[in-house]
């Protein structure tokens, strides 16, 4: 890979997750400040994770058989951004949650098509692809940054409005136009019959024959659920604490995520694979505990704590787990147990999260007062009973926990 491929790469992946950092965090501010239920701001994180179902059959029924992956992301990224621009002109939670999950439909796959250009150019990808992907979390943090720093002087408390959705919009429209200057990435599987199977990655479930793997893939989708609180939830509660700048404060948590992922080799040695994973399933239920008993005076050291804390609870359960799968699986199904486990966690887990967490919000809301104590308790509780039944099930192996040098990158 030479040097005009790596910038080529990296600018795409920084515009490829600054444009979802720029809307992602904030929406649940936006929507609460416009009046809307925690019910309705779940169902609206719930499209980005029905955009995450969708996505295999999109890129397995019809980017990966018939059209270059950039024209495919050109067009989805030109289509998502006047979609965004569309809806954060919308006013009523219908219209908003039906645009965002057509704009999701457009955004998820490309995701898989960023990974695919990259790695359609790489000799190396082992070594290659983490020194590219890492400008995608620089990405995020920037969106951040630029919200809090640069678009608060067009409003007041700009996360409480459309503008950080109308940003996202125009970064959108900008990546489908550079998308047409990568080079050429012809479909993979061009003539192949592509069958459900397939696209769901069911040849995978032969693994679950072994109860530590069906242990481990449960545990992946339920603990996905508390997950979706804090991707909902977090930059709403620090706005109603009094937080000033929460977006750019929660970058942190993707600083974070960056220095964890350069320790995991470390850590991995020394702890194993069921530690890792442990590990990282109680670092929510920490976070949570912190999130519930935090305020703006003595105790802001807990809000700062729960968001740097997302390194461990993502690094050490999430990324773990693909090096996880990534043993287990035979070569002949790695790719469809990668995206059985992706299905569980990023679809099916988060989707019931982001629905369970606006009805847990709405329970404990009265007269338009949160309790957010009693909030963050709920996936706190929740993470325990998760993390008590996979330290009792999972047995780790003695190849488990061998190190076979694959390098994995972060995602956000």
């Amino acid at each position: 890979m030479g040097t005009k491929n790596y910038v080529q790469l990296s600018a795409m992946m920084f515009l490829q997750f600054f444009i979802w950092g720029a809307w992602f965090v904030t929406l649940g501010t936006y929507l609460a400040a416009n009046g809307f239920s925690g019910s309705e701001i779940g169902s609206a994180y719930l499209m980005n994770n029905i955009g995450a179902i969708i996505s295999p059959f999109f890129i397995g029924l019809i980017a990966d058989r018939f059209f270059s992956a950039e024209k495919v992301m050109a067009i989805l990224h030109l289509l998502g951004g006047a979609v965004l621009y569309f809806v954060s002109d919308m006013t009523t939670a219908g219209s908003i949650i039906a645009g965002l999950l057509l704009y999701n439909a457009c955004y998820m796959p490309t995701l898989a098509l960023v990974n695919t250009i990259s790695f359609n150019l790489m000799d190396s990808p082992a070594t290659q692809f983490p020194k590219v992907r890492v400008w995608g979390t620089l990405g995020w943090i920037v969106a951040g940054l630029v919200i809090s720093f640069v678009l608060s002087g067009m409003s007041e408390n700009v996360e409480s409005t459309s503008i950080p959705m109308k940003m996202a919009a125009i970064a959108s429209i900008l990546m489908g136009l550079f998308s047409l200057s990568l080079p050429n990435t012809p479909p993979q599987k061009t003539g192949e019959k592509v069958t459900l199977r397939d696209i769901l990655g069911l040849d995978a479930l032969a693994l679950l024959k072994d109860k530590s793997f069906a242990a481990f893939a449960l545990c992946s989708l339920l603990i996905s659920i508390p997950l979706a609180f804090y991707y909902a939830f977090a930059n709403l509660y620090l706005n109603e604490l009094g937080m000033e700048d929460a977006v750019a404060k929660m970058s942190l948590g993707q600083v974070s995520e960056t220095l964890f992922m350069l320790l995991m080799p470390f850590f991995f040695k020394r702890l194993g694979v069921k530690w890792m994973l442990l590990v990282g399933m109680l670092a929510w239920v920490v976070r949570y505990a912190l999130f519930s008993f935090a305020d703006m005076n003595s105790f802001v050291w807990m809000l700062y704590a729960g968001i740097i804390l997302h390194g461990v609870c993502y690094d050490f359960f999430f990324v773990t787990g693909q090096i996880y799968v990534d043993k287990k699986a035979d070569v002949t199904i790695r790719a469809s147990a990668q995206g059985f486990i992706s299905l569980l966690t990023y679809g099916v887990g988060l989707a019931i999260g982001s629905s369970l967490s606006g009805v847990v919000v709405d329970a404990f809301t009265q007269d338009g007062v949160k309790d957010w104590g009693a909030i963050w308790l709920t996936p706190c509780l929740f993470a325990i009973i998760v993390a008590v039944f996979f330290a009792m099930v999972f047995k780790e192996s003695e190849e488990d926990s061998t190190e076979n040098g694959r390098q994995l990158a972060p995602e956000s």
